[in-house]
């Protein structure tokens, strides 16, 4: 398992969003390629960037931030955010992208993952936005009548690397992920599930770290690592060290 510091993009500052409103930001840093540098340094072996104004307009927004980025640091970089073509895809690709997120566009225009996946194997990581079990599309601000899962399912066997489980109720929110939802998504999946959103204690890590066996092998952190209410190194410490006593519940060290 894997904690993942996120680096949310909008007009060219690193924010943070509360449940995915554009109009409720945090602003942390005028430079987000500093934010993903201290991450690494502080021990992150991969970064989650979202450009968010890419994610509501549908085109890429932040480029040169995000090349910023890119060139700042030396660990692996997934990106989402405004991702709708292969000419995108492409372009992140040959711009120093490790993996790219499709949200928006599985919903809209599966066919699309189905060619990225051929084109990038390995290269492609399927957003699940949810609320209430629902997906969102369009930077979370359109809902949609298609369970997380049953959109999951359409994807899983096109070869994609893993899929990021988002809550957006919890996005921002530090109030503690849905750990039933998360796990009754990442059993029903055979692809590998990432969660997100509301991630705010150690606990939380912990609690999450016991659904390794059930799929779960990354985590993305945001607003609780900008605060300090998670340091990403004990976090990091959590899942490499922690192993977890199924039957009793408990961790060892």
């Amino acid at each position: 398992m894997i904690i993942i510091p996120a680096v949310d993009i909008k007009g060219g500052r690193c924010v943070r969003l509360e449940q995915g409103f554009m109009d409720r930001e945090t602003i942390f840093s005028d430079y987000p390629e500093e934010m993903a540098l201290q991450w690494e340094r502080k021990g992150a072996k991969r970064l989650h960037l979202v450009d968010l104004d890419g994610a509501v307009h549908g085109i890429p927004y932040n480029k040169e931030v995000i090349r910023n980025v890119v060139d700042a640091v030396s660990v692996p970089v997934q990106l989402g955010g405004g991702i709708r073509d292969l000419d995108t895809i492409e372009g992140y690709i040959d711009l120093g992208i490790d993996q790219i997120i499709i949200g928006t566009v599985a919903y809209k225009d599966p066919d699309l993952v189905d060619m990225a996946c051929k084109k990038y194997p390995g290269r492609i990581i399927l957003g699940i936005d949810s609320r209430d079990n629902y997906v969102c599309v369009e930077g979370w601000a359109e809902p949609t009548s298609t369970t997380a899962i049953d959109l999951a399912k359409r994807f899983e066997d096109m070869g994609i690397n893993s899929i990021i489980y988002t809550d957006i109720k919890r996005d921002g929110m530090k109030t503690g992920p849905n750990i039933d939802a998360v796990r009754k998504f990442a059993t029903a999946m055979n692809v590998e599930t990432i969660a997100a959103g509301g991630i705010s204690s150690i606990k939380d890590i912990e609690n999450l770290a016991r659904l390794e066996e059930d799929g779960v092998s990354g985590i993305i952190i945001g607003r609780a690592l900008y605060d300090g209410s998670i340091k990403l190194e004990e976090a990091i410490d959590i899942v490499k060290k922690g192993v977890v006593d199924t039957k009793k519940n408990q961790y060892f060290y």
